[in-house]
């Protein structure tokens, strides 16, 4: 077998993960009509209706008396390997290898990445997966999917990203979403293919990373905002979703009313449900995942909540119905599969996917959190809400539970501090006030007097920054290369920081304290109390949620 190249023990957002990715609500070519379903779908719920596209009819042939093994499709994949002779096994898995398409992770600047995960006491790694939906018109299948002509062959747009976190014990999983609309600063990015360079940009929708040289842009861009490390991508199209909705026989949604995402003016993406339970596959899977017209406030962020509702569907149904005993529709499933995805070269084998199948698999369904990175709006955009949005992306850095139900952490030895450059009176500091909150102006002069603070420290060369006033819930102190990681921490040290609030920053040129709203008086900072609860502006769906999508009445029929 091939060894893995998996980091920690594997990971596994197997490729129905990638499919539970939803795109614009750009003009859709169909004419609004519920897919119909084919004769191998699962059954319908107890309490479902079997709405267009369909629920399951009959009943019969998911259920029966199984006594063979129950065969999840993760599991499936490497099966294919001995259905014949070791020589057409091995033959066909170089087959299933040569589908998976690869790109590079991370195509910004090397000296830009966040570190890697740290391991815990145990020894073990969490492991960050981002997964990404396309909206490519880069093939007929995708465009007819798509619509909108006018765009085919063009750059394609990141408009679902999910960073799945897999704790470092494999007891629970984080997933993180963006809107697709989010204004973030884009990194300097380099085309793999042509060398292209794309210079950064400082504020531009985070879709449009996709465009800029390939998916290894979009991590680069995730890992800037969060200096959260991503070990791997996962990326589906159009074409992928629908070709992995129906391998897997369907997937049940529930929506509380009849719903019809179309309007007067043509756009909306046809999805056309009757109230209940409805197993969604094919393009009509495409249609709920892309669905914003109908749902809710009619926002994309409605639409990341029914993204959220079909992933956690999709891991249900995968672990509790389905089953795969006919050799036939499990080579269909394995080929599937493997040309569905397009990932990076450390998953571009079926034994590395079936790696991180198995490391996901172990965390229960209830262990699983569903969240939405906090926001707030900027015109008819959004951006990360000051303090929340960090707070999120800390937790998950730290490899702290969404769901609060951490077991205790062993405590581990602090990394010994880095050796600074150089005397204490050399070292140029820039102090800025951050105390402006959501609630109240920033507290005047509170950058002046931290700065003498620190001169009075031998720190002379210490100025205040009156120019730039910030929000930061929490005092940090930044620094741009791995060179300076020892001044900002004996600046930190000097201070009575916790080394914890030491961060490396590309938005930063040198050492750079910023004091935050947890200092908003006196010259001794006191450290705050770590408050690790998930906040509530992160939209929080646990995995075992079977919460219906509130359907808005101007969309019902």
């Amino acid at each position: 077998m091939v060894q893995s190249s998996v980091r920690g023990k594997g990971t596994r957002p197997r490729a129905g993960h990638a499919g539970e990715l939803g795109w614009d609500d750009s003009l859709y070519d169909k004419n609004g009509d519920a897919a119909q379903d084919g004769d191998d779908g699962p059954p319908a719920e107890p309490h479902g209706q079997g709405g267009q596209g369909g629920g399951r009819r009959g009943g019969v042939e998911g259920h029966p008396r199984r006594r063979r093994r129950v065969l999840r499709w993760s599991a499936t994949v490497l099966a294919v390997v001995i259905l014949g002779t070791a020589g057409a096994g091995y033959l066909y898995y170089q087959h299933l290898n040569d589908n998976i398409k690869k790109d590079d992770l991370n195509i910004g600047n090397a000296k830009d990445r966040a570190a890697e995960s740290k391991p815990n006491a145990a020894g073990q790694t969490p492991l960050n997966i981002l997964l990404i939906g396309s909206d490519a018109r880069d093939t007929a299948e995708n465009q007819q999917l798509g619509g909108a002509r006018d765009t085919f062959g063009g750059p394609p747009n990141g408009d679902v990203q999910m960073l799945v976190h897999l704790s470092a014990d494999r007891t629970n999983m984080s997933v993180v979403s963006l809107p697709r609309d989010t204004l973030l600063k884009i990194p300097e990015c380099t085309d793999p293919k042509t060398q292209h360079v794309y210079p950064e940009l400082t504020r531009a929708m985070v879709n449009s990373s996709l465009g800029r040289g390939g998916p290894g842009c979009t991590v680069a861009t995730w890992e800037k905002l969060t200096d959260i490390h991503i070990d791997h991508f996962i990326m589906v199209d159009f074409s992928g979703v629908v070709s992995m909705a129906d391998a897997i026989g369907g997937v049940p949604v529930c929506v509380d009313k009849n719903i019809f995402s179309h309007t007067s003016s043509g756009h909306g993406s046809g999805l056309k449900l009757k109230a209940g339970t409805t197993y969604v596959k094919g393009t009509q899977a495409l249609q709920w995942l892309r669905t914003r017209y109908g749902f809710e406030d009619g926002s994309d962020i409605a639409r990341t909540k029914a993204q959220h509702q079909y992933m956690s569907a999709m891991v249900r149904q995968l672990r509790e119905n389905a089953t795969l005993s006919n050799p036939n529709k499990l080579r269909k499933l394995a080929e599937t599969a493997t040309a569905a995805l397009t990932v990076d070269k450390g998953l571009g084998t079926v034994a590395n996917l079936y790696d991180l199948s198995t490391e996901l698999k172990k965390v229960p369904t209830e262990r699983i959190t569903m969240t939405t990175m906090p926001y707030e709006y900027a015109g008819e955009r959004v951006v990360p809400k000051p303090g929340d949005a960090d707070k999120l992306f800390r937790l998950v850095r730290e490899d702290i539970a969404l769901d609060g139900k951490d077991t205790p952490k062993k405590k581990t030895t602090p990394a010994p501090a880095a050796a600074p450059t150089d005397s204490d009176d050399k070292i140029a500091v820039q102090v800025q006030n951050g105390t402006r909150t959501s609630e109240s102006g920033p507290v005047s002069g509170r950058a002046s007097t931290v700065a003498g603070l620190l001169v009075g420290k031998g720190f002379t060369e210490a100025q205040a920054d009156s120019s730039t006033v910030l929000s930061e819930d929490k005092t940090v102190i930044r620094y741009p290369s791995a060179d300076l990681k020892g001044d900002a921490e004996r600046v930190a040290k000097a201070l009575g920081i916790p080394t914890s609030s030491v961060q490396k920053s590309t938005d930063v040129s040198g050492v750079t304290l910023v004091v935050g709203a947890d200092w908003t008086s006196g010259t001794t900072y006191k450290v705050p109390k770590e408050d690790n609860k998930t906040p509530t502006t992160a939209n929080v769906l646990n995995g075992a949620d079977k919460k219906c999508m509130t359907v808005d009445p101007a969309y019902t029929w």
